[in-house]
């Protein structure tokens, strides 16, 4: 079982119901609690946060969950993405294709949230898999 982060709240990050797999809303949080795609780029603090960077991350930790499951990204058949401005689907959208693409990649929905539960992320992403049990 490789290393994943821990859930900020009373719920799973899986659930496997039959033959799906339910990932929570998963963001570029490592297992160090360090975010991916933030760069403190002044003795000030201010930060750049990176949307491309982020998103990969992502995906590769819900890569991860799955991989935990006995599934991969290949097996995910609907993505909900949440992105904390619209401003930054260019660049989202992008660093997606690198994984999934339009004839064999999952359904997806990209809406706009206010904010995520810590100031530096800009996209959650959460999935569903299916993968029929062995």
């Amino acid at each position: 079982m490789k290393k994943t982060v821990t859930p900020r709240g009373a719920y799973p990050l899986t659930k496997r119901v039959g033959d799906f797999i339910f990932v929570s809303g998963t963001s570029s949080r490592r297992a160090d609690n360090s975010i991916a795609g933030v760069d403190i780029i002044d003795d000030m603090g201010t930060k750049k946060l990176d949307i491309a960077l982020q998103t990969r991350e992502v995906l590769k930790n819900i890569e991860n969950l799955l991989s935990n499951e006995g599934a991969t990204l290949s097996d995910v058949v609907d993505v909900t993405t949440f992105l904390v401005s619209m401003n930054d689907f260019a660049g989202y959208n992008n660093a997606y294709a690198e994984f999934f693409n339009t004839q064999t990649g999952p359904t997806r929905t990209t809406v706009a949230v206010h904010q995520l539960p810590h100031p530096d992320l800009l996209v959650e992403i959460k999935v569903t898999a299916y993968k029929k049990q062995v």
